[in-house]
């Protein structure tokens, strides 16, 4: 028997309570056994086994002698994920409440009697109802119509197996739908998973590569450093040494001028014996004096500090080389360096011999 909400009246408690009772799946009423999910929404037993065997299509059948192992599925109502076990829907806790409900909702239903043009009637024929179904014309129409009417020479089936035909294959169309859905939400998962590990590795690479680098900074700092001390020492070296001939000079040239004004002052003498006591002394003093200009110079490119430059051009190609390379070309790379080193080291010994 089918129980429809025509039987009652618009807007009445029976009304709202028969659409509490209505199955997601099949869009009927819940057909005992009636199920439990975790999210505490319902579910006909059955549907509920159509929509878990669509999600989960290499499950064990129930009562199979191989190893069974559990499945899952989502939700209809609320999308909520269901894990089952090994028993499968038949693992599900019945809701005995909901049967009870049913059970007193049909007895409510069966006593009450049919409201007159609760039933439609054909527009050709107004007397009669409609109770068959056209499938020449792919519309329901009345017995009349078929005997006398446009649909004599079509034709046509019981309304109620139509009925409960297109029922079925709606609610196959649903279960199939929602176990689609239930794939494509598993698809959004595991790319949204995807897309969190790549977002994790790049994260992961790109330190890496962020310490490889300060690890090169540091050395060419480092480098630099001491390269930049070096030329400084040189620098300091030499800037003392000639400091050190500017100071001598400056005190023989010092020497030198007291000597001058000292022999200028003895010509300026005009007794000769006067003039004759210091003229001899005066004379060996500024020859002295003359022998000892000869101190030290600074040779030919003192100044130079070429001696101290760099051909990093073989090293900014190293550089610039730089790339990703995987394990087997590293290793490729440094079995070629190593037979080059092996070919150099012969071709010194055979220059040897």
């Amino acid at each position: 028997m089918d129980y429809k909400s025509s039987l009652i009246q618009d807007g009445s408690p029976l009304e709202n309570l028969e659409k509490q009772l209505i199955c997601p799946i099949c869009l009927e009423m819940f057909t005992k056994p009636v199920v439990i999910l975790p999210c505490q929404h319902n579910l006909c037993r059955k549907c509920a086994s159509d929509i878990f065997q669509a999600a989960n299509p290499y499950w064990t059948n129930r009562g199979s002698s191989m190893s069974m192992s559990g499945g899952r599925f989502r939700c209809p109502s609320c999308r909520h994920e269901v894990i089952m076990d090994r028993h499968g829907v038949y693992g599900l806790q019945r809701n005995l409440l909901v049967e009870n409900i049913i059970d007193i909702y049909k007895q409510e239903c069966s006593s009450r009697p049919l409201q007159k043009g609760s039933h439609p009637m054909c527009k050709e024929h107004e007397d009669e109802k409609i109770n068959i179904y056209c499938l020449t014309c792919d519309m329901p129409t009345c017995s009349m119509c078929k005997v006398f009417g446009a649909h004599k020479a079509c034709e046509v089936a019981p309304l109620q197996s139509v009925f409960q035909g297109q029922k079925t294959e709606l609610s196959n169309c649903i279960s199939m739908l929602v176990a689609g859905n239930d794939r494509v939400q598993t698809i959004i998962t595991q790319l949204e998973d995807s897309s969190r590990v790549t977002k994790e590795n790049s994260h992961q690479v790109k330190e890496e590569l962020s310490q490889k680098f300060d690890v090169l900074y540091a050395i060419l700092d480092e480098k630099k450093s001491e390269l930049l001390q070096r030329i400084t020492q040189e620098q300091e070296e030499k800037l003392s040494f000639i400091e050190a001939l500017i100071q001598q000079y400056r005190e023989q040239l010092e020497k030198s001028t007291k000597l001058v004004e000292t022999a200028i002052q003895s010509l300026d003498e005009p007794g000769g014996a006067i003039f004759l006591l210091s003229a001899k002394q005066l004379i060996k003093s500024i020859v002295e004096a003359s022998k000892g200009c000869q101190l030290g110079k600074t040779e030919q490119g003192f100044e130079n500090m070429d001696y101290f430059t760099l051909d990093l051009e073989h090293i900014a190609d190293t550089l610039r080389a730089i790339d990703f390379g995987t394990d087997e070309e590293e290793e490729e790379y440094i079995e070629e360096e190593d037979q080059e080193e092996e070919e150099s080291i012969e071709r010194k010994e055979e220059g040897h011999q």
